[in-house]
């Protein structure tokens, strides 16, 4: 079994997987509604190239999102957060600059009793961010 987030978009999910492809790498796929073919009956002409499914797979990790439909989303996820791990600092900290480049500080980047760096963020997107290097000597369960 394995959970898999999946991020919801005001319009610009194409523009925040190709911002997260330049971050942590890997390939970004999507679907739009021009992909879905006419007949389907599933998509109207005025969706344009809204994307109804976008997957970034980086080695065996996969972040998925989507375009919500019709103005459904205000541009904040709420009750929700995305962790990022990582085994080394200077990792950590890269990722963390580019998430909050436009976005917003919650929580600088900062050693903690059980991290030797840990942050949170909004990015320019609207998807809040938990940035933590691994501590060898932590054992979570």
């Amino acid at each position: 079994m394995s959970f898999h987030p999946y991020l919801a978009f005001a319009g610009n999910c194409r523009e925040a997987f190709n911002r997260y492809q330049q971050i942590f790498g890997g390939e970004a796929m999507f679907v739009t509604a021009a992909d879905v073919p006419p007949d389907a009956g599933e998509t109207s002409p005025d969706m344009g190239d809204m994307v109804l499914h976008a997957a970034l797979v980086v080695g065996d990790q996969l972040l998925m999102g989507a375009d919500a439909p019709g103005g459904t989303f205000d541009g904040q996820n709420r009750g929700m957060c995305c962790n990022f791990s990582v085994d080394e600092l200077p990792e950590a900290e890269r990722v963390f600059a580019a998430l909050s480049d436009g976005g917003e500080v919650q929580q600088p980047l900062i050693p903690t009793f059980f991290s030797p760096g840990f942050g949170m963020c909004v990015d320019r997107f609207g998807t809040p961010w938990m940035v933590v290097t691994n501590d060898p000597n932590m054992q979570m369960s």
